[in-house]
């Protein structure tokens, strides 16, 4: 993580090894810090079409939420949290969110992070949703 980004990720001893499913137990904002809170992304593309597999879905929300990130001039090093929403979760689809993380972020440590399984989300077929608070230097 740069070392101009005010967020201190961790995880603390004591409680188990998050980093294969993709989060840490803590994430610590440096007080005068910038929040920003990226709504909802999904799998859907620009032109509003959604594909109707997990995977690509996933890739397609995190893409997504690199975009509006972007327009803050933030990336994923920014992210302090985030929210997880899938439709008929299980352990399958835990596996597959948690590969798509990893390899969005690479070898930098994950934010923080609530996974909640839902029988449905906004728009019919649409599979994931990923919100996002991030932090930047005021």
């Amino acid at each position: 993580m740069p070392d101009h980004v005010p967020l201190k990720l961790s995880n603390p001893p004591g409680l188990f090894d998050p980093a294969p499913y993709g989060y840490s137990h803590v994430a610590e904002v440096a007080g005068g810090s910038k929040l920003l809170f990226i709504a909802g992304q999904g799998g859907e593309s620009l032109d509003s079409s959604i594909s109707p597999d997990f995977q690509l879905q996933a890739g397609q929300a995190l893409a997504n939420l690199r975009t509006a990130l972007a327009c803050a001039g933030a990336d994923y090093c920014h992210v302090a949290k985030l929210t997880v929403l899938i439709v008929d979760h299980d352990h399958e689809r835990l596996a597959l969110w948690s590969d798509t993380l990893r390899e969005a972020w690479g070898d930098a440590m994950t934010p923080a992070c609530t996974l909640i399984p839902v029988p449905r989300l906004a728009l019919d077929g649409m599979l994931i949703e990923v919100d996002a608070v991030a932090v930047m230097p005021q």
